[in-house]
């Protein structure tokens, strides 16, 4: 589950949050991701934070529901995108053979490691048969609170095992943040398929 401290952490520093983040470009790794799906498929944006990709999917044409676990961050979210966010933490997932795709971009960096192989049971659930995830965390070891909120980081050695009972990796790569100004900080980026 991600832990309350962090909820707390994004409902209070939402606007915050946004302004450091919604300028920064996915594009690369969208390229990668979208050429893994059907035209104009559907999209569960999961832990959509302020919105951003949720608002560059459905400019690519893409069919897209957004959740976040903030209420705040859905209000952010409803802003940037004009459309409406469902407020769900990831273990209320519950749908079946829905997405073509579940875009988790810095997300599920915020479940305890324990929980994690759960939390992807349910993303596979809500996908179709070959449907495809895409994950992302910060690399390393670190698990614990930092900053006022929970990260589970990992590495491709930690990451595999967690996917394996559901997912096949299509491709695993590390990237800087794309942030302004934090580029040296290292992403472990992954997609992979329902099996």
């Amino acid at each position: 589950m991600t832990p309350s401290k962090t909820i707390d952490y994004y409902d209070s520093n939402a606007a915050a949050f946004v302004r450091e983040t919604v300028g920064a470009s996915m594009a690369d790794v969208l390229d990668a991701y979208v050429s893994m799906l059907p035209p104009g498929g559907s999209v569960l944006d999961w832990g959509c934070g302020s919105g951003r990709d949720s608002k560059a999917l459905r400019e690519l044409g893409f069919s897209v529901t957004s959740t976040d676990g903030s209420a705040a961050m859905c209000v952010e979210a409803l802003s940037a995108t004009g459309t409406i966010v469902r407020h769900e933490t990831f273990q209320e997932l519950s749908e079946s053979d829905c997405y073509d795709g579940i875009w988790a971009c810095a997300s599920l960096l915020h479940v305890h490691p324990e929980e994690l192989p759960a939390i992807l049971a349910l993303a596979a659930n809500a996908l179709k048969p070959g449907g495809v995830l895409y994950c992302s965390f910060k690399y390393g070891s670190f698990v614990g609170h930092r900053n006022g909120r929970w990260f589970t980081c990992l590495d491709e050695g930690a990451l595999v095992p967690l996917l394996e009972p559901c997912f096949g990796v299509a491709r695993m790569w590390v990237s800087g943040d794309v942030r302004p100004g934090r580029g040296g900080e290292p992403w472990l980026n992954c997609l992979a398929t329902k099996r």
